[in-house]
């Protein structure tokens, strides 16, 4: 698809640089075919149907930012992307770097209690690093690292993003970017979704820097998809074959559950899963036939974004840019610490 057709304005107030004063107190715009309405994300468990499964992205986001200090002087930052090998005190990852053109092989860099040596620089502008720690880089990023806040944010991380940039089901230590739609849900909420007897499984997909990427291509065919680590295990699987067993909608939270589940989706059932432990390249585009998900939770994101084509994809381009210019003449909250948006159904192939 033409990716100009994933553009529209986004006012700079509009983008939502803090959390809201309490996680669940984001406003919902409930989208179909033929309307919208505006609700309040507190009344989320109302609009679930009765026996649905709700799916949940448990990833918990790393304190993946490091800054300290190139040999001689000067400033430097590494976004740590994923680790290679076995934890410990001594480990390898990939990273992005900055300044780039200041930094070469060989060189160490001091970043509060952590060394890092640089390695090779790949194609792609990552570059692979050596960390040494004295006692596990795990211990020593939870004291040196710092939360890695979107940077369409236009701020540096703050103690309050400790915990708010993270879900309260975050248990599996990945990502360098949160599944924001779980971020308005709050134990008191997924009780209440729990007592409606609505089940509740987790996926694991650790989100990558590329999730903020900009789609530079005419075409989305064209963009080059990052790949994000997914693991959806035997209970996921099972919990999709029981909702679709008693005729209940799968509902995904947030586009990376999406990815996960549609990742994982069985070739030989439609509907159901296959357990799947891999990276995923997948893009969702409008025309993309779902196999697994049958509705979603997912906040308002970017323009001409991967994640944009996706809930255009599910939700219909037309009733998707209607959406987003109700949205904006509203004055709703936009991106990851924003407001959210509820899709009960999905849209028929092509819509």
């Amino acid at each position: 698809m033409r990716t100009s057709l994933l553009d529209y304005e986004l006012p700079e107030a509009l983008i939502a640089v803090r959390p809201p004063e309490a996680r669940d107190a984001a406003r919902l715009l409930v989208l179909s075919a033929e309307s919208t309405t505006h609700r309040r994300l507190v009344e989320l468990p109302e609009l679930l149907s009765p026996g649905a499964l709700l799916v949940l992205n448990d990833t918990r986001v790393i304190r993946a930012r490091l800054v300290g200090a190139r040999p001689g002087g000067g400033r430097a930052e590494l976004l740590l992307l994923r680790r290679h090998g076995p934890a410990g005190r001594s480990e390898t990852w990939t990273a992005l770097a900055k300044p780039l053109k200041r930094l070469r092989r060989g060189m160490t860099l001091e970043l509060g209690e952590l060394r890092a040596t640089l390695g090779e620089r790949r194609p792609d502008g990552e570059l692979v690093v050596e960390l040494t720690a004295p006692e596990s880089i795990e211990a020593s990023l939870e004291r040196v690292g710092r939360v890695p806040i979107p940077p369409y944010l236009g701020r540096d991380d703050e103690p309050e993003d400790t915990i708010r940039y993270q879900t309260v089901f975050a248990r599996v230590p990945g990502s360098v970017a949160a599944p924001t739609a779980g971020l308005h849900l709050t134990p008191e909420l997924l009780a209440e979704i729990r007592a409606r007897e609505i089940e509740i499984a987790h996926v694991t997909l650790h989100v990558g820097p590329g999730t903020f990427k900009p789609v530079t291509a005419d075409d989305l065919d064209q963009h080059e998809m990052h790949a994000e680590a997914v693991e959806v295990g035997r209970a996921v699987v099972d919990a999709v074959a029981r909702a679709r067993a008693r005729a209940a909608p799968v509902v995904a939270v947030g586009t990376t559950v999406v990815r996960a589940l549609e990742s994982a989706k069985d070739p030989e059932r439609p509907g159901f899963l296959r357990a799947f432990s891999d990276d995923t390249r997948l893009l969702i585009q409008p025309g993309y036939r779902f196999g697994v998900v049958d509705a979603l939770l997912t906040n308002f994101h970017l323009p001409k974004s991967t994640l944009l084509a996706l809930v255009a994809a599910f939700a219909g381009l037309e009733p998707l840019r209607r959406a987003y210019r109700e949205a904006v003449s509203q004055r709703y909250r936009f991106l990851s610490y924003g407001d959210a948006m509820w899709i009960p159904k999905r849209a028929e192939v092509g819509a």
